[in-house]
C-alpha cells in the first residue's frame, strides 16, 4: 500500500477515536449511557423527556398534509427492504463460506435504540425503527457487497467514487496491472481487520 494514503487512513483512525470520545461526553450531557449495548437513561432524564413527548394527535394535526399523503409510499418500501435483508443474509450464508469470506454480522448493523427515547411518541419510534432497519439492511448489505467485491475484483475506480464501503481502501489501484496479478490471491483472503 501507498505509504501517504497509509498515514492518511491513520489520520482517520485517530478522529474516529475523537468521535467517539466527544460521543461519550455527549452521552454525559443527556444524561445517558451505554453498557453492554443497552442504553440507560438518569430518571431525571426520562422524566424530562417524557414532559417534551408531542402528543400523538398534536404530532398528527401538526405534520404537512402532503408529508402524510407520502407516508404510505415510504411505508411500502419496506418490502423490498425486507427482501434485500432477506436475500443477503442467504446470500453470504451460502457464498461465503465457500469463498472463505468472514461474514458480516448483521446484527451490528441494525440498531433499534431510538425506542428508548421518552421525547418521542409511538409514532415517531415507529417511524424511527422503520428507519434503522432500512439505513441498517443497506448498510449491511453494502458491506456483504464490499467483502464480495475485495475477493472478486478488488481494484479501484478511476472515476470518483461518492462513497467507500470499508474495504475498499485495501483494493489495488486502477491500472496497476503488475501488482494485482501478484498478489490479488493473497488480498482475496486478507480480512485480518475483520473482528
Amino acid at each position: 500500500m501507498n505509504p501517504k494514503l497509509d498515514a492518511l487512513l491513520a489520520q482517520m483512525r485517530g478522529l474516529e477515536m475523537e468521535v467517539r470520545r466527544e460521543l461519550r461526553e455527549e452521552e454525559a450531557k443527556f444524561l445517558y449511557g451505554v453498557r453492554q449495548g443497552k442504553v440507560k437513561f438518569t430518571s431525571e432524564a426520562d422524566a424530562r423527556n417524557r414532559k417534551l413527548a408531542k402528543r400523538l394527535r398534536d404530532f398528527i394535526r401538526d405534520t404537512n398534509f402532503l408529508a402524510l399523503l407520502t407516508a404510505p409510499v415510504i411505508w411500502g418500501a419496506i418490502i423490498p427492504i425486507a427482501l434485500l435483508d432477506l436475500t443477503f443474509v442467504v446470500y453470504q450464508a451460502v457464498c461465503f463460506p465457500v469463498y472463505g469470506i468472514p461474514k458480516v454480522r448483521r446484527g451490528e448493523y441494525l440498531l433499534f435504540d431510538r425506542k428508548r427515547l421518552a421525547y418521542l411518541n409511538a409514532l415517531e419510534k415507529m417511524n424511527c425503527q422503520y428507519c434503522a432497519y432500512a439505513n441498517g439492511v443497506i448498510a449491511f448489505a453494502t458491506e456483504v457487497a464490499g467483502r464480495t467485491e475485495q475477493y472478486w475484483c478488488p481494484i479501484k475506480h478511476a472515476l470518483r467514487v461518492k462513497s467507500m464501503h470499508s474495504r475498499y481502501r485495501y483494493f489495488f489501484d486502477y491500472g496497476d496491472a503488475e501488482h494485482y496479478r501478484a498478489e490479488v490471491e493473497t488480498l482475496r483472503r486478507s480480512f485480518e481487520d475483520v473482528k
